[in-house]
C-alpha cells in the first residue's frame, strides 16, 4: 500500500472517530450566576463557546445575563487512540529524546507533512514520551540515519535540476541513495540522504542541511540605524609631536592597536551597510580605558539617541556603563572579551562563553567516544574538575596526570597507548609548555599501526603560539569547539583590496571581528529593530556567527559556535 493510501485510510478512520461529536447526546441545564462568563462556562463543561451559542441563540441578542437558563450540550467523547483501535496499516510510536519530525519522517519513508497529518498535535513540535501515529513498518523496512551522510528536506516545487544546482548532487546519485524516489518521485517535505561532502551553500543543523540566514538580502526601505561605538583608543597617551614614540606604540599589540583595528573593521561594515541601503549614523567615543572619564563624558553627551551601543571593550568598564540610566533601555553589545559581563536586560554578550564551548564539546565527545576505544584523559591540576566530569561520562577511560614540573613522562604515554584499538586522548590544559610537550609526544606515537586522535573541551589562545606545530596538530586530527573560525575562503579579494587601500594592510583578527559584529547588529536592527535570534535566527559572516538567546538570568548570550578539526596543515569545520 502506498503512503498516500495509508494516509487516506488513516484520515477516513480519524473522521469516523470524530463523527460522534457532531450532535450532542444530551443537555445540562445551567442557571447563570453573577460574574460567570461564556469562556468560564465553556471550560467548565468542556465545550466550545460556539456550541453554547448554537443551543442558546438568545445570548447573541441580549448577551449573557444573570439567572438566564442555558442548555449546555453534552457530546460523546472519543476514546483515546490506542494500538488496538488503529487500522492494520498504522501503529503507535513513543517519542525518544532528541528525536525530530524530519528524523521520524525519514525513518518511516514519509514526508514531514504526512507525519503532521497523522498527528495534528505535533505541528508545534514533538515532546519526549509523546505517543504518535506512524505507518506500520517492520524493523527491516525502517530507514536508519547514518552519520556518514547529511539529510535534506525537499522544498515545494523543487526538482532534480534545482537540487543539483543547490547541492551539487546529480539525480542518478540521489535515486541510488534514496530508492523511494523511484516509486514516489520528489515530494515536498520528503527527507533525502545526501553525500557528506555535498552541502552547497547550506549549513548543517543536527545532520539536516538548512538555509543560512542572510540579512544582506531584502533590506527594508528607508532603514536608518544610529550606532554608538565605545573603544579605548587612549588618544590622550599618544604624543603626536613625537613621531618615533607614536610609531613604536602603534607597532606593538596593545589597547591602542586593538581598538584601531576593531574600529577599521567597524568602518568597513558601515560602508557595506550603506551600499545595501542602510543609513548609519556612527557616534564614536574614546573611552581612554578610564571609568571616571567615561562616566563624566557620557553625562555631557546625549547617548540615549543611539539605537545600539557596541562597547566598551573592557568588561569592568562595560559593567559600569550598562548600569547608567541613559543607556539601560538601549541594547549594549560586549564586543571582544570572553570574560563575563554582568547580565542585565539590555546586555548582549557577543563572544561565545567558554562554558558553552565546553558543553558543546562534551556533546560531540558523546558521539565520538565509546568503550570499544582506548580513551586517555590528560589534565593538569587546574582542570581536575573537568577530569572528573570526563570520568563520570567515560568511566572506562585511563587517566594520566602531568608531573609537578608541568610535563608528562614519554614512556608512560607510550605504555598507555595501544596498537590494537583507536586511541582517543582528551587533553585539558591552558599551559603553553605542557601543550607543546604533550602534542609533540602524542605526535611521535602516530604511525600506520597506532591511530591517535586528540581532543580538548576548551582550546585556549596558547594553541596559537608559534611553538605549537600545526603539522603535529594535523597528524593528531586535533578537534575542538571555537567561537570564531578564520576561514580565508570567506574573505573575498574585493574585501581585502578595499581594506588594503583604506588602511594600508590586510585585516587582522580584531578588524574582522569589528566588521562582523558591526555589520550584524546594523542588519539585525534594520530588519527587526531587535537583536535576539527568536526572530532572525543564526547569522554568519567572515569569521563569526551570532545567535543571541536569552541568558538564564537576564540579557542575551551568543550561543553560536564552530566544531573544528585540524586536517593536515588545514583547519576545517566538521559536522556537529
Amino acid at each position: 500500500m502506498s503512503t498516500k493510501q495509508l494516509l487516506f485510510s488513516f484520515l477516513f478512520f480519524f473522521t469516523l472517530s470524530l463523527s460522534a461529536q457532531v450532535e450532542p447526546i444530551s443537555f445540562i441545564s445551567h442557571r447563570v450566576k453573577k460574574k460567570e462568563t461564556l469562556y468560564g462556562l465553556a471550560r467548565k463543561y468542556d465545550v466550545q463557546i460556539e456550541q453554547i451559542y448554537k443551543y442558546n441563540p438568545l445570548i447573541k441578542k441580549i448577551g449573557l445575563k444573570k439567572r438566564m437558563l442555558l442548555q449546555i450540550p453534552v457530546y460523546l467523547k472519543p476514546k483515546p487512540t490506542t494500538k488496538a483501535s488503529l487500522p492494520d496499516t498504522l501503529s503507535m510510536y513513543l517519542v525518544k529524546p532528541k528525536e525530530t519530525k524530519w528524523r521520524l519522517a525519514y525513518r518511516y519513508g514519509i514526508t514531514v507533512q504526512e507525519l503532521e497529518q497523522y498527528n495534528p498535535e505535533i505541528a508545534s513540535g514533538l515532546k519526549i514520551g509523546q505517543e504518535i501515529i506512524v505507518p506500520k513498518r517492520s524493523e527491516a523496512e525502517t530507514l536508519a540515519l547514518e552519520k556518514e551522510f547529511n539529510y535534506y528536506k525537499v522544498k515545494p516545487k523543487e526538482g532534480f535540476y534545482g537540487l543539483e544546482k543547490k547541492l551539487g548532487v546529480v539525480a542518478s546519485d540521489l535515486i541510488a541513495l534514496n530508492p523511494l524516489l523511484k516509486t514516489n518521485g520528489l515530494q515536498a517535505g520528503m527527507i533525502l540522504k545526501i553525500p557528506l561532502g555535498l552541502t552547497g551553500d547550506l549549513k548543517i543543523d543536527d545532520d539536516l542541511l538548512v538555509e543560512k540566514n542572510n540579512l544582506l538580502d531584502s533590506i527594508p526601505p528607508d532603514s536608518k540605524v544610529t550606532l554608538g561605538l565605545l573603544l579605548p583608543f587612549k588618544s590622550n597617551q599618544i604624543e603626536f609631536d613625537s613621531i618615533q614614540d607614536t610609531e613604536t606604540k602603534l607597532k606593538t599589540r596593545n589597547l591602542h592597536t586593538i581598538a584601531l583595528d576593531f574600529y577599521s573593521g567597524a568602518v568597513m561594515a558601515v560602508e557595506e551597510a550603506a551600499s545595501l541601503g542602510v543609513e548609519v549614523v556612527l557616534n564614536v567615543l574614546d573611552t581612554q580605558n578610564d571609568k571616571q572619564y567615561l562616566k563624566s563624558k557620557l553625562d555631557s553627551l546625549n547617548w540615549s539617541d543611539n539605537d545600539l551601543v557596541i562597547g566598551p571593550m573592557i568588561p569592568s568598564n562595560f559593567d559600569i556603563l550598562s548600569l547608567q540610566d541613559s543607556l539601560k533601555l538601549i541594547p549594549m553589545i560586549a564586543p571582544l572579551s570572553s570574560n563575563p559581563v554582568i547580565n542585565r536586560p539590555n546586555v548582549y554578550q557577543s563572544i561565545t562563553a567558554p562554558e558553552l564551548l565546553r558543553e558543546k564539546m562534551f556533546d560531540y565527545l558523546d558521539t565520538a567516544i565509546d568503550s570499544t576505544q582506548n580513551v586517555l584523559v590528560i589534565a593538569d591540576s587546574l582542570n581536575y574538575e573537568i577530569e572528573e566530569k570526563l570520568l563520570n561520562r567515560y568511566p572506562f577511560a585511563q587517566v594520566l596526570r602531568p608531573e609537578p614540573g608541568g610535563y608528562v613522562v614519554p614512556d608512560l604515554i607510550d605504555s598507555l597507548l595501544v596498537d590494537s584499538l583507536t586511541n582517543k586522548v582528551v587533553f585539558e590544559s591552558q599551559n603553553l609548555g605542557l601543550i607543546a610537550s604533550v602534542t609533540s609526544l602524542l605526535n611521535s606515537q602516530v604511525s600506520k599501526d597506532r591511530d591517535v586522535q586528540l581532543f580538548t573541551t576548551y582550546r585556549s589562545n596558547a594553541y596559537d603560539n608559534s611553538n605549537i606545530s600545526k603539522k603535529q596538530l594535523g597528524n593528531l586530527r586535533f578537534t575542538f569547539t571555537a567561537g570564531t573560525f578564520s576561514d580565508e575562503s570567506k574573505r573575498t579579494r574585493a574585501f581585502d583590496s578595499l581594506y588594503l587601500s583604506s588602511f594600508g594592510d590586510l585585516p587582522k583578527r580584531e578588524a574582522l571581528r569589528g566588521y562582523d559584529l558591526t555589520l550584524d547588529v546594523i542588519l539585525r536592527w534594520a530588519h527587526k529593530k531587535q537583536l535576539s535570534s527568536d526572530a532572525l535566527g543564526e547569522t554568519e559572516y567572515i569569521e563569526s556567527r551570532f545567535d543571541y538567546v536569552p541568558h538564564k538570568d537576564q540579557g542575551y548570550q551568543n550561543r553560536a559556535y564552530f566544531l573544528l578539526e585540524h586536517q593536515g596543515y588545514e583547519l576545517s569545520e566538521i559536522k556537529k
